[in-house]
């Protein structure tokens, strides 16, 4: 394939639909990046994410079409070109692009394609070289099984269901091979960094070009250049406009909620969870928490510690009742070590990137010691005056041991992580988070605890705290659950008042 030749195809076509409908196509600069990375030599896999509305599926189709017609320079013949999707109604849109991009073409070019609507989505273009098929299919790994692509689409791969969805990409990508194939893998973000569009993007690997417009985290909504960079379409007159962007923006920071999370997803390109109505706290909500300027360490400190195993963090959370000042420190084992870890878990290099910042420590071999963590967590606040311990009951036993170990000497509080402690303790947490009561610096270790941090419901509607995700990793949000709550619940017991003597 090549990219001159596609580039070249692709602005000889006419706009299918929209306002500019019947125009003559122009690239963006964007789009030019992507397809002369996409078919430069030596790509086998090129993988775009982007807001949505930036036309990534009509450049596909665009694409799929030249691959179809012989236009970008392959000429195998037969060439098949698999469009995955997650349901039919996702792959039409695709299949919608090339049949209107085919109504302009000459009229000898249009007599030798055929569109089928039933049994399934197809377009088929005949030539001397032989038949070549374009054939949508939905997220089902059998369905596509015993081809040979040439080139194959990937829509929407971020929004993927997890089984069928991943059965699909191994059937078209291991058939891609047969005949040197490539393969498009266009969606705006997953939700999380474990999913495997967020793998493609991530890691560097030959023969995979990589092109990702997401913004730095943690800014507001409606900021103009993040908005650009997710959306680089608008300043070229490719989808949405900048002026509704914003507007939009501002109206899901009004709403908040589902509104807000689902925006930063799809319209700002952010890996966030789309699920939000049981998840512990939104983005925006636990960045409102976030402060530049740390209140000092006054008065008694409430600690929460939450003990891991081998593959789970250990955390510890201290909070200041007295100015809402929360610090939160985390540890694994050193074996494996933080980049495998880091690697195993789905999150990259950030358990490394915590290590930098201070924020995630090393202890112990194959798991973190108790005693020894237990000292070096009072030793974090060595000469402060300690309100409470408060713990997971689960681990009595042990944590009771290590504390005798440890010589610690302060009031002990046991809870639960069940339904009876947790909807207390998660309701007074989020609580203090909304009254403005928890001010923390700004943390990636508290950042993706949040982010993996779901509350399960009972028949009653009562709470308790969970994780989004097998391999997630929310021991610094159960850590803050318990400190901040138990801070809480001291702030509202009432102050026993002095009696004074009285003489009859």
């Amino acid at each position: 394939m090549n990219a001159k030749k596609a580039i070249k195809f692709l602005q000889g076509l006419k706009v299918p639909e929209g306002p500019a409908a019947g125009k003559s196509l122009k690239l963006a600069p964007f789009q030019k990046q992507f397809v002369t990375g996409a078919l430069a030599p030596g790509i086998s896999v090129a993988a775009l994410s982007i807001g949505r509305g930036n036309a990534k599926t009509a450049l596909s189709a665009g694409l799929a079409l030249g691959e179809l017609l012989g236009e970008i320079g392959d000429t195998q013949p037969n060439r098949e070109i698999p469009v995955g999707a997650r349901t039919r109604d996702q792959a039409r849109l695709v299949w919608n692009f090339v049949a209107g991009y085919a109504r302009y073409l000459p009229d000898d070019v249009q007599k030798r394609l055929t569109f089928r609507r039933a049994p399934r989505l197809e377009i088929e273009y005949a030539d001397a070289n032989g038949t070549h098929l374009l054939r949508c299919l939905a997220a089902d790994g059998k369905s596509a099984l015993g081809g040979a692509p040439t080139l194959t689409i990937l829509d929407e791969r971020g929004h993927w269901a997890a089984g069928k969805g991943d059965e699909l990409e191994h059937a078209l990508l291991s058939g891609g091979g047969k005949r040197g194939g490539r393969a498009l893998i266009i969606s705006t973000s997953a939700p999380d960094d474990a999913h495997p569009f967020s793998k493609w993007l991530d890691e560097e690997q030959p023969g995979v070009y990589r092109q990702e417009h997401r913004p730095a985290p943690g800014l507001p909504a409606d900021d103009l250049a993040s908005l650009l960079i997710a959306n680089p379409g608008a300043a070229c007159g490719i989808g949405s406009n900048i002026e509704w962007l914003q507007s939009q923006a501002r109206r899901a920071i009004a709403r908040g909620g589902s509104s807000l999370t689902t925006f930063r997803l799809y319209n700002r390109n952010e890996r966030v969870s789309g699920e939000t109505r049981d998840v512990l706290l939104t983005t925006d909500e636990w960045l409102k928490c976030e402060v530049d300027d740390l209140p000092p360490r006054s008065g008694a400190v409430v600690i929460g510690v939450d003990l891991g195993g081998s593959a789970s963090m250990t955390a510890a959370a201290f909070f200041w009742p007295e100015t809402g000042r929360l610090e939160c420190l985390g540890w694994f084992p050193s074996a494996p070590n933080l980049a495998d870890r880091g690697a195993a878990d789905g999150v990259g290099p950030r358990y490394s990137e915590m290590s930098s910042r201070g924020e995630l420590s090393t202890l112990g071999n194959a798991t973190v010691p108790v005693a020894p963590w237990l000292s070096e967590v009072m030793r974090h606040v060595e000469g402060q005056p300690v309100a409470a311990l408060t713990m997971d009951r689960y681990k009595q036993a042990e944590l009771g041991q290590a504390i005798d170990a440890a010589g610690i000497r302060c009031p002990l509080v046991w809870r639960g992580f069940g339904f009876r402690d947790g909807n207390e303790d998660c309701d007074r947490f989020r609580r203090a988070c909304f009254d403005g009561l928890v001010k923390a610096s700004p943390s990636l270790l508290l950042r993706s605890a949040f982010a993996d941090a779901v509350c399960l419901r009972d028949p009653a509607n009562n709470i308790k705290l969970a994780k989004a995700r097998s391999l997630g990793r929310i021991d610094a949000a159960s850590a803050s659950v318990l400190a901040v709550a138990q801070g809480a619940r001291m702030l509202a017991a009432p102050v026993k008042k002095a009696r004074m003597a009285t003489w009859v």
